[in-house]
């Protein structure tokens, strides 16, 4: 049986020969930044938001602290978006898999959608200061998820549930020595992360909630947890690229309404617009669990709609994106 300290490496051992890639995205210039914050402060000064006092949910004499404070906590929660650098044994490709993987766990086991996001985000975390060989890459995918539950679900699957997810590829006690080791090396920052389903309820305000554009929103942003491109993107930036290409892929405009709720002007959501529609249009991409779960007839069909538009409309996304640099 493997030791606490055998269980994974340690991250000092290895020598990054990479130079880092900036954590937070996209890239632009000190003028281009300026300008949208200026567009964005204008338009909260002039938009009327009509606030209900009565909608308990959204605690509106609080909120905006509220999200003040998730806006700090954000890019302390990020991961190294350049981690397969310290990596030896396994890629993007894997991380991919594992997280495909993880999306089946989580459907199979209904379990809430903050607890999927918090398992990523740890396992992100965690390949960013340790490194970990392909044997082990799955243990410390069901040991996250195995902390994420902990945390969010009021029936969290036992450890023996984690142990026949994976086929009895661990045993239980390597589940519980994960466990260990991952919050260790966490320092226990588990709960701090907010995932983009916090920022996108407050987005949603700005159509009434509608629920086709919630609803495919959802899917778009599940859809970046495959992409290793948006590591670099903070959760309230993931959550207005997913409202903005749902609100495009159904006609809609992204009004004033958006922006001072979401903080982000269109021409800033185009470039993670389109890594989004470069995924969906990916071959073979139907085959993701996130797409089988959103084809179903509970979620419209979102999978379906997206992935066809994507594909009719990646060239002329591309032609746009280029007009803008």
């Amino acid at each position: 049986m493997d030791s606490d300290d055998e269980l994974f490496d340690k991250v000092h051992d290895i020598v990054i020969d990479k130079a880092p890639v900036p954590r937070v995205w996209p890239d632009v210039s000190a003028e281009r930044a300026r300008r949208y914050h200026q567009e964005v402060d204008e338009i909260r000064e002039t938009f009327d938001d009509e606030v209900d006092p009565y909608d308990t949910t959204m605690v509106s004499e609080y909120a905006e602290d509220i999200f003040e404070y998730m806006a700090d906590l954000e890019e302390n929660m990020m991961p190294d978006a350049n981690y397969m650098a310290i990596q030896s044994e396994i890629t993007w490709e894997m991380r991919q898999t594992l997280v495909d993987w993880l999306l089946q766990v989580h459907l199979r086991y209904h379990m809430l959608p903050e607890t999927l996001w918090i398992a990523v985000n740890i396992v992100d975390r965690f390949l960013s200061k340790r490194t970990v060989s392909l044997l082990k890459l799955q243990l410390v995918g069901v040991t996250a998820m195995f902390i994420a539950a902990k945390y969010e679900e009021i029936l969290a699957p036992s450890v023996d549930e984690f142990v026949y997810m994976t086929e009895r590829g661990y045993t239980r006690d390597e589940i519980l020595k994960g466990e260990r080791i991952v919050l260790q090396v966490l320092e226990f920052k588990v709960s701090q992360y907010c995932s983009p389903y916090s920022w996108m309820r407050k987005i949603s305000k700005a159509d009434d909630y509608d629920i086709q554009t919630r609803t495919l929103s959802k899917f778009l942003i599940e859809v970046t947890l495959l992409d290793h491109r948006f590591l670099r993107v903070k959760p309230s930036l993931i959550a207005a690229i997913g409202m903005y290409t749902s609100r495009r892929m159904l006609g809609g405009d992204w009004n004033e309404g958006f922006v001072y709720h979401s903080g982000f002007t269109e021409e800033y959501l185009l470039p993670g617009h389109q890594l989004l529609v470069e995924k969906l249009a990916e071959k073979n991409f139907t085959n993701m669990a996130v797409c089988q779960k959103y084809a179903h007839k509970k979620f419209l069909k979102a999978s379906l709609y997206a992935i066809e538009w994507s594909r009719l409309h990646i060239n002329e996304l591309a032609a746009e994106q280029m007009s803008l640099e």
